[in-house]
Order: C-alpha cells, then sequence, then structure tokens
C-alpha cells in the first residue's frame, strides 16, 4: 500500500501542488477534494487502458464517420489547472 500511496503523492505534487500556490489549509484541502475528484473520476490510466478508476471505460470508436463529427466539450478545473474532456451530447 505504500507504493500506491508514494505514487499517488508524487501524481498530486507534480500535477497540482508544483501549479499554484496555497495561501492556507483551507484552500489545500478544497484543492486536494477538487484533484481526487479529478484523478478518480476523469483522469486516464494507463493501466486501466485509460480511462478512470471509478468510471466505465468508454465504448471505442469505429466508424470514420463518428470521429469526423466528434464533438468535445473541456471543463476548467481549479482555474484552469485541471481539464476534463468530454465528449457532448
Amino acid at each position: 500500500m505504500n507504493a500506491v500511496m508514494e505514487r499517488w503523492v508524487g501524481t498530486c505534487r507534480g500535477e497540482l501542488l508544483g501549479r499554484m500556490l496555497i495561501w492556507n489549509q483551507a484552500q489545500l484541502l478544497r484543492a486536494l477534494r477538487e484533484f481526487e475528484t479529478h484523478h478518480n473520476l476523469h483522469r486516464p490510466h494507463r493501466s486501466l487502458g485509460q480511462s478512470a478508476p471509478l468510471e466505465p471505460a468508454p465504448e471505442p470508436i469505429t466508424s470514420s464517420a463518428e470521429i469526423v463529427e466528434l464533438n468535445m466539450r473541456r471543463r476548467d478545473r481549479l482555474g484552469s489547472i485541471l481539464h476534463e474532456y468530454e465528449r457532448a451530447a
């Protein structure tokens, strides 16, 4: 379990804490909650086939017509430090 936590802390430091200035404990806790949600629900993980841990794997796009008409939506979190992408309906 120690290796898993070391990996998560390294990811958190590299992707979040290295990019923002923390002023107080409340801001730190809010940022860590946002990052945890992003990490578990939206961030792609290589070991899971580019899907998020708490979400089912997306359906693969098999038709080239679907790729041409692909409409994506971007949502910024934590003041544009984290970006989440999803297919627009």
